[in-house]
């Protein structure tokens, strides 16, 4: 298992990031702001201003280490990266996969039955924390249609049937998550999930963790040498890393929600630290951002046992172990891909 290596988040609009021998250097306002060694970085997120010096790249590309560039709300913008790894046989292997509807469906059926289950887990851990609360009866019965649903998924053999599964559990799920909100502030209450833009400052909080969530998932399929872009839950379009959102999906409950709700619930934010723009979007501000970005990096630390592996390992190699996981599948080591369960 590879290590955990650290992402380097920078915020900081007008920042210029250089390379200096065998480290990356943060300038602003021609000052040194930050050194860090290249070795110790997995990948690199740059949020709107911020530039980086030819020879930076060039380094990172011989290095193997991704620059993302995102707008300064957490929108993708594009992505640098040194040569492609891995051989041609994985991904041959993978794109035969594609055109086979029966393994197709089969590897969306495991992804689709692991996050209900993860959402499920979410919702009765929240119930048994308040096992007083009036909520709680509410949370018990959105779990037991989540549990119906993981049950029907057995039987069903078509990936436009499980998409509408995942279309189904998703909206008991969100229909829920209210009830897991228990800061009194009025100004999170969730009422409906909106994306492109993000309507409220809860939702805000998702669609910027399911985007950093994105990009660990993109690295960690480019790591083992399968391709983001073809995938078998989310169908393919230009420029979409389909099977990136593919993993994704397992891992948002553990990963996503669970942050967000963290930070929420423990008033780790404020509500005047987002602020609502003449098109009705909610976007966080600077400080919210990194607050969220250190409390991201804390959780990827943690460690527990992986269900399958039976290793521990930090949550932060979940992607690299499901994607590792996937390519033994695919290669014909294991029989079906193994998603993530949590417990």
């Amino acid at each position: 298992m590879k290590k955990l290596l650290n992402t380097l988040y920078v915020t900081s609009q007008g920042s210029y990031l250089h390379r200096d021998g065998e480290t990356v250097e943060i300038r602003q306002d021609k000052e040194t702001r930050l050194k860090v060694p290249i070795h110790t970085l997995g990948g690199i997120v740059c949020f709107g201003q911020v530039m980086c010096s030819p020879p930076l790249m060039g380094l990172c590309g011989e290095q193997g280490i991704p620059i993302t560039f995102l707008s300064e709300y957490g929108r993708f913008w594009g992505r640098v990266q040194g040569p492609v790894q891995g051989n041609v046989l994985l991904r041959r292997a993978q794109y035969r996969a594609t055109d086979d509807p029966e393994h197709t469906a089969a590897i969306a059926r495991a992804i689709v039955m692991a996050k209900l289950a993860n959402n499920r887990a979410v919702l009765l851990r929240a119930a048994r924390d308040r096992p007083e609360c009036s909520e709680a009866e509410a949370l018990r019965t959105a779990g037991m249609r989540l549990g119906q649903i993981v049950r029907r998924l057995e039987r069903i053999d078509t990936v436009d049937s499980i998409r509408g599964c995942e279309g189904e559990g998703s909206r008991i799920y969100f229909e829920s998550f209210n009830l897991l909100i228990t800061n009194p502030a009025e100004e999170f209450t969730f009422e409906k999930r909106t994306r492109r833009p993000p309507l409220d400052r809860v939702n805000a909080l998702l669609s910027f963790l399911y985007t950093l969530l994105t990009h660990d998932c993109v690295g960690a399929l480019e790591g083992v040498g399968l391709d983001p872009a073809v995938g078998y839950l989310h169908r393919e379009r230009p420029g979409r890393p389909s099977l990136a959102l593919d993993l994704m999906e397992e891992l948002r409950p553990v990963l996503g929600d669970r942050v967000a709700l963290s930070l929420i619930n423990r008033k780790q934010l404020k509500p005047t630290q987002f602020k609502v723009t003449e098109s009705g979007a909610v976007h966080m501000d600077d400080d919210a951002r990194k607050t969220l970005l250190v409390t991201y990096q804390e959780r990827k630390q943690e460690e527990i046992v992986h269900p399958y592996l039976n290793e521990k390992i930090s949550l932060g190699l979940l992607p690299h172990a499901q994607a590792l996981l996937l390519a033994r599948h695919l290669r014909g080591d294991i029989d079906g891909y193994p998603p993530f369960l949590w417990r």
